[in-house]
């Protein structure tokens, strides 16, 4: 028994030394800047979150998309490994990194948001413009009928205008001849 408390506070005070003298990592060389890191992580992300049908697209015009962020900031995956590895260490500075990331992310998704919108509003202006023509040929194909019912419409009302004509004329000859007969035999 007092051989397992005896390890049990030995095993507490080597844990507690070893936790103590954490090594720091040392800075870089070539540490990359928090600017810099702040726009790679943004990239990164981007990256990782598209879509697997995004991929293939990408893929298929030749984005190496695990070279492709390294190859953008002119950095290789060592120098990203350190500089992350060092900034990992010194959580405030992480996280104001973070925050800078998490608030362009933000940023980019409302201007996203935005232009998809005009996008949107774009489509609908069209398809309005597109079905107004539709619309548009159709009242006139309707107004040429119009027209052409009007013509039509016109040329029988002259039809019967000469025939009522003609229809009187020979009834003022009716009229007129006897008349003047009647007078001629008076």
């Amino acid at each position: 028994m007092i051989l397992r408390r005896f390890i049990i506070c030995l095993s507490i005070v080597i844990t507690t030394s070893a936790c103590h003298n954490i090594n720091k990592p040392k800075k870089p060389d070539n540490l990359i800047a928090k600017e810099k890191m702040v726009d790679i992580l943004i990239d990164a992300k981007i990256i990782a979150s598209a879509s697997s049908a995004n991929r293939k697209i990408l893929e298929k015009h030749g984005v190496k998309l695990n070279s492709y962020v390294y190859t953008k900031h002119h950095i290789d995956s060592l120098q990203f490994a350190l500089s992350n590895e060092y900034y990992a260490f010194y959580i405030k500075e992480y996280e104001e990194i973070y925050e800078e990331v998490k608030d362009s992310l933000g940023k980019l998704l409302v201007k996203v948001k935005e232009e998809e919108e005009i996008i949107r509003l774009e489509k609908e202006k069209r398809r309005e413009d597109s079905l107004r023509v539709v619309f548009k040929e159709k009242d006139s194909l309707s107004l040429l009928k119009i027209k052409d019912s009007l013509k039509v419409q016109a040329i029988k009302d002259s039809i019967t205008d000469m025939l009522i004509e003609e229809r009187l004329e020979k009834l003022r000859g009716l009229i007129i001849e006897p008349i003047s007969s009647d007078k001629e035999s008076q």
